[in-house]
Protein backbone atom coordinates (compact mmCIF):
# COMPACT_ATOMS: atom_id res chain seq x y z
CA UNK A 1 0.00 0.00 0.00
CA UNK A 2 1.65 3.41 -1.15
CA UNK A 3 1.71 6.73 0.91
CA UNK A 4 -2.59 7.94 0.36
CA UNK A 5 -3.96 5.27 -0.82
CA UNK A 6 -7.72 4.89 0.14
CA UNK A 7 -7.55 2.18 3.33
CA UNK A 8 -11.48 2.26 3.46
CA UNK A 9 -14.63 4.23 2.99
CA UNK A 10 -18.36 4.88 3.83
CA UNK A 11 -20.57 7.04 3.44
CA UNK A 12 -21.12 10.91 5.10
CA UNK A 13 -24.38 10.88 7.15
CA UNK A 14 -25.04 14.23 5.54
CA UNK A 15 -23.60 16.17 2.16
CA UNK A 16 -22.79 18.94 4.73
CA UNK A 17 -20.39 16.85 7.22
CA UNK A 18 -17.38 18.68 8.62
CA UNK A 19 -15.03 19.03 12.20
CA UNK A 20 -14.11 15.63 12.65
CA UNK A 21 -12.23 14.00 15.63
CA UNK A 22 -11.71 10.43 17.02
CA UNK A 23 -11.89 9.25 20.32
CA UNK A 24 -9.90 5.86 20.06
CA UNK A 25 -12.98 4.25 19.40
CA UNK A 26 -15.42 6.44 17.09
CA UNK A 27 -15.30 8.92 14.67
CA UNK A 28 -17.45 12.59 15.14
CA UNK A 29 -18.70 14.66 12.59
CA UNK A 30 -20.76 17.82 12.72
CA UNK A 31 -23.57 18.25 10.00
CA UNK A 32 -23.76 22.14 9.59
CA UNK A 33 -26.90 22.12 7.80
CA UNK A 34 -29.17 20.17 10.52
CA UNK A 35 -26.87 21.46 13.46
CA UNK A 36 -26.20 17.89 14.70
CA UNK A 37 -23.04 16.21 15.43
CA UNK A 38 -22.65 12.25 14.99
CA UNK A 39 -20.51 9.76 16.61
CA UNK A 40 -20.06 6.97 13.70
CA UNK A 41 -19.05 3.95 13.90
CA UNK A 42 -15.68 3.82 11.95
CA UNK A 43 -16.18 0.34 10.64
CA UNK A 44 -19.23 1.21 8.76
CA UNK A 45 -20.61 4.49 9.22
CA UNK A 46 -23.45 3.38 11.20
CA UNK A 47 -24.80 6.45 13.95
CA UNK A 48 -24.14 5.49 17.85
CA UNK A 49 -25.62 8.15 18.69
CA UNK A 50 -26.36 12.06 17.53
CA UNK A 51 -27.01 15.47 19.34
CA UNK A 52 -27.73 18.97 18.33
CA UNK A 53 -24.69 21.46 18.28
CA UNK A 54 -24.60 24.20 20.75
CA UNK A 55 -24.10 26.52 17.27
CA UNK A 56 -24.61 25.95 14.15
CA UNK A 57 -21.08 27.16 12.57
CA UNK A 58 -18.51 24.68 13.52
CA UNK A 59 -14.74 25.42 12.58
CA UNK A 60 -13.56 22.69 14.89
CA UNK A 61 -14.38 19.75 16.99
CA UNK A 62 -11.86 17.57 19.09
CA UNK A 63 -11.58 14.97 21.85
CA UNK A 64 -9.43 15.79 25.01
CA UNK A 65 -9.89 11.96 26.21
CA UNK A 66 -13.74 12.57 28.11
CA UNK A 67 -14.89 15.58 26.60
CA UNK A 68 -15.74 16.88 23.11
CA UNK A 69 -14.63 20.14 22.28
CA UNK A 70 -15.90 22.36 19.60
CA UNK A 71 -15.89 25.86 18.40
CA UNK A 72 -18.49 28.00 16.66
CA UNK A 73 -17.09 31.40 15.04
CA UNK A 74 -20.73 32.35 14.62
CA UNK A 75 -21.63 32.46 17.99
CA UNK A 76 -17.93 33.04 19.29
CA UNK A 77 -17.65 30.64 21.71
CA UNK A 78 -15.78 27.28 22.15
CA UNK A 79 -18.21 24.21 23.86
CA UNK A 80 -16.80 21.82 26.04
CA UNK A 81 -19.63 18.97 25.08
CA UNK A 82 -20.81 15.58 27.04
CA UNK A 83 -20.16 13.40 24.42
CA UNK A 84 -23.20 11.08 26.12
CA UNK A 85 -26.02 13.83 25.20
CA UNK A 86 -23.99 16.67 23.84
CA UNK A 87 -25.00 18.87 27.52
CA UNK A 88 -22.51 22.01 27.05
CA UNK A 89 -20.47 21.90 30.46
CA UNK A 90 -18.96 24.75 29.72
CA UNK A 91 -18.57 27.18 27.36
CA UNK A 92 -16.54 30.56 26.71
CA UNK A 93 -15.79 33.14 24.04
CA UNK A 94 -11.97 32.81 22.79
CA UNK A 95 -11.01 36.02 22.04
CA UNK A 96 -11.45 37.70 18.45
CA UNK A 97 -14.20 36.82 15.83
CA UNK A 98 -12.69 34.37 13.57
CA UNK A 99 -12.07 31.18 15.06
CA UNK A 100 -10.57 28.55 12.63
CA UNK A 101 -9.27 26.17 14.48
CA UNK A 102 -8.94 24.43 17.70
CA UNK A 103 -6.63 21.91 19.39
CA UNK A 104 -5.29 20.07 22.67
CA UNK A 105 -1.97 19.21 24.11
CA UNK A 106 -3.31 17.06 26.58
CA UNK A 107 -3.57 20.36 29.20
CA UNK A 108 -4.34 23.32 27.25
CA UNK A 109 -6.62 24.32 24.26
CA UNK A 110 -5.23 26.14 21.43
CA UNK A 111 -7.14 28.43 19.18
CA UNK A 112 -6.88 29.95 15.92
CA UNK A 113 -8.47 33.67 15.42
CA UNK A 114 -8.07 34.22 11.45
CA UNK A 115 -8.52 38.26 11.80
CA UNK A 116 -6.28 39.16 14.38
CA UNK A 117 -3.70 35.89 12.72
CA UNK A 118 -2.65 35.15 16.36
CA UNK A 119 -2.55 31.55 17.94
CA UNK A 120 -3.24 31.61 21.36
CA UNK A 121 -2.72 28.91 24.37
CA UNK A 122 -5.93 28.67 26.11
CA UNK A 123 -7.15 27.80 29.70
CA UNK A 124 -9.71 25.18 29.55
CA UNK A 125 -11.75 26.37 32.69
CA UNK A 126 -12.39 29.54 31.43
CA UNK A 127 -10.72 30.39 28.57
CA UNK A 128 -8.31 32.84 29.57
CA UNK A 129 -5.09 33.52 27.04
CA UNK A 130 -1.70 32.14 28.84
CA UNK A 131 0.25 33.32 25.54
CA UNK A 132 0.00 33.78 22.39
CA UNK A 133 1.95 34.33 19.15
CA UNK A 134 1.84 35.84 15.31
CA UNK A 135 0.44 32.73 12.80
CA UNK A 136 2.73 32.27 9.99
CA UNK A 137 0.96 33.75 6.91
CA UNK A 138 -2.09 35.52 5.73
CA UNK A 139 -4.84 33.15 5.48
CA UNK A 140 -4.80 30.77 8.77
CA UNK A 141 -6.96 27.45 8.63
CA UNK A 142 -6.82 24.67 11.06
CA UNK A 143 -4.42 23.56 14.25
CA UNK A 144 -3.16 19.79 15.35
CA UNK A 145 -1.29 19.05 17.86
CA UNK A 146 0.96 15.94 17.14
CA UNK A 147 2.12 15.03 21.32
CA UNK A 148 5.39 17.30 20.69
CA UNK A 149 4.24 20.31 18.16
CA UNK A 150 1.46 22.12 16.56
CA UNK A 151 1.05 22.14 12.99
CA UNK A 152 -1.25 24.86 11.64
CA UNK A 153 -1.94 25.58 7.49
CA UNK A 154 -2.16 28.63 5.63
CA UNK A 155 -4.67 28.38 2.96
CA UNK A 156 -3.02 31.16 0.64
CA UNK A 157 0.40 30.12 0.92
CA UNK A 158 -0.77 26.81 0.70
CA UNK A 159 1.78 25.52 3.46
CA UNK A 160 1.33 23.52 6.26
CA UNK A 161 3.78 24.76 9.20
CA UNK A 162 4.82 22.99 12.78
Amino acid sequence: MALGDVIHSFASPSTTTRCMAWDGKSLWVEDSDADLIYQLDPRDGTILRSFATPGGNGAGTFWDGRSLWHIDPSASLIYQLDPRDGTVLRSFAPGGNSSRGLAWDGRSLWHLDANSLLICQLDPRDGAVLRSFAAPGDNPRGLAWDGRSLWHLDQTAKLIYQ
